[in-house]
């Protein structure tokens, strides 16, 4: 089940983001942030009336998905960034596949115009969830991060809504 997400799911949430930051180069996060961070990442999502979505199977958070600001200036509020997360051993069962899709079909509610999608790292399982739903890459970006001593290439890709 696909729903929004509520405060009372952020510890699962914080749980599933920690595995990235701390075992992957999906997130250039260094250090995995508290449950408090991950709120306040929420609450930013819910201000700008963006979907903030969680999978749940059997009573337990599988994933999570959510539409950020592209940018701070106004001109660019009808673009917005996504974040998707699924649980390690839920992966490869479509789980991303309908947190994306539905991400995708809330945002067009909201008439947002554009999601960009930015893939850090080598991450073909990534690249492959976004074009499965449209999304083209766009362009890449060499070398801006730094993680596990090797630097971290990030690949664009973009949807229009």
């Amino acid at each position: 089940m696909i729903r929004a997400a509520t405060s009372e799911d952020m510890a699962a949430v914080t749980a599933i983001y920690a595995h990235f930051v701390e075992t992957t180069t999906a997130t250039l996060d260094l250090i995995a942030p508290g449950e408090a961070t991950m709120l306040r990442r929420r609450q930013v999502a819910l201000d700008h009336d963006l979907p903030y979505l969680v999978a749940e199977l059997e009573g337990y958070i599988v994933g999570y998905s959510y539409a950020a600001p592209f940018r701070p200036r106004e001109g660019y509020r009808f673009t917005v960034e996504d974040s998707i997360y699924v649980r390690a051993d839920c992966r490869g069962h479509g789980v991303g596949k309908k947190l994306l899709s539905e991400l995708l079909s809330k945002c067009q509610e909201r008439k947002c115009h554009s999601m960009i999608a930015y893939v850090c790292g080598a991450n073909p399982p990534s690249v492959a969830l976004h074009a499965s739903v449209g999304f083209l890459p766009i362009g890449t970006l060499p070398e801006v991060g730094k993680k596990f001593g090797k630097w971290v290439s990030i690949s664009i890709m973009q949807r229009l809504l």
